[in-house]
């Protein structure tokens, strides 16, 4: 009988992990893909045409950084 019981605490335990790890990895996964991140505002940006695009429109008054002077666009 009790190993009944202790049977469904482990699948009960392991349901509420096994979710919390799914979304971590995919969060994860996902944070990885975004490999530039913007120095005024800190928005992350998967590639640097993306990069150079957001910088220009988002905040035209500030200097381009050096690493998007010779992406072209």
């Amino acid at each position: 009988m009790a190993r009944g019981h202790q049977k469904e605490l482990a699948r009960q335990r392991n349901e509420k992990n096994g979710g919390a790890n799914k979304s971590t990895t995919q969060k994860g996964t996902a944070d990885a893909a975004l490999t530039y991140q913007c120095s005024v505002c800190k928005t992350k940006m998967g590639d640097p045409k993306t990069y150079k695009q957001h910088f220009e429109s988002k905040h035209p008054k500030n200097e381009l950084p050096a690493e998007l002077k010779d992406i072209e666009a």
